[in-house]
């Protein structure tokens, strides 16, 4: 709870400066794509392209959040600011510096879903009820992306590494997880590496509960891989911290 607290403390300063790209940019994204060119694509498996890919954004956006809060933040703790250092010489374990920093982004994306599916319903992009169990979604979205990536930024020592993250694994993600498009479309192996990913389970579960249909897969297959993303990705990240801060 004294990570959590000093992230938000932290945040407090940089709120406005982060409305823009939290809450703002999801929404001009969804009315350009969804209804622009939504305007284009019609429907999309018997709904609105609007409606299909509300999902989509809600958890891309939280993916992409994820990623942002464990790149340049998690590698300035321990580089410039040395802020993991400090907490290391207080009582503060390694877990808790780990748990606190994912609480606080679970903090953070609850909150600015709940903002984005309001907006949502004034342009009648929800059809069900289901739809208030999304920010627990993008939640398990954050914590399985935020973890591997908080692993990696505890590896490195130059900031350059995150090009090729960005590059080669949150665009290509963004991209190719059934946010703007049915996964089916694309080649085999192209899928098989959609479903490993675990931004495709969340926008799954997202579009399911929006629109009140079943997942492809069943939901526990869908919560399991998030949840292996989770557990594999918590041991890394504990790894890569602890070997980080014995040095």
């Amino acid at each position: 709870m004294a990570v959590l607290e000093r992230h938000l403390s932290l945040y407090r300063r940089l709120f406005w400066a982060s409305a823009l790209s939290s809450f703002v940019l999801p929404v001009l994204f969804l009315v350009s794509i969804g209804i622009g060119v939504g305007g284009y694509v019609g429907e999309l498996g018997g709904v609105s392209y609007l409606q299909w890919i509300v999902p989509g954004v809600m958890a891309s956006t939280a993916f992409q959040m994820a990623i942002g809060e464990t790149t340049y933040p998690v590698l300035g703790d321990f580089k410039w600011s040395r802020g993991y250092h400090a907490m290391r010489a207080t009582p503060v374990r390694i877990g808790d510096m780990v748990a606190g920093q994912v609480l606080f982004m679970v903090v953070r994306v609850l909150p600015q879903t709940v903002v984005f599916l309001l907006v949502v319903v004034a342009f009648g992009g929800l059809r069900s009820w289901w739809s208030v169990v999304t920010p627990l979604v993008c939640a398990a979205v954050v914590v399985a992306s935020a973890l591997p990536v908080m692993g990696f930024s505890a590896r490195i020592d130059n900031d350059g590494y995150f090009a090729l993250l960005f590059r080669f694994v949150m665009i290509p993600m963004t991209l190719f997880s059934g946010v703007f498009f049915p996964v089916a479309q694309l080649p085999v192996v192209a899928q098989w590496l959609a479903w490993v990913s675990p931004l495709w389970h969340g926008v799954e579960l997202c579009r399911a509960a929006t629109l009140g249909v079943a997942p492809p897969w069943p939901i526990w297959a869908h919560l399991s891989c998030l949840v292996a993303w989770t557990v594999a990705g918590g041991w890394f990240a504990m790894r890569g911290f602890a070997r980080r801060l014995a040095v």
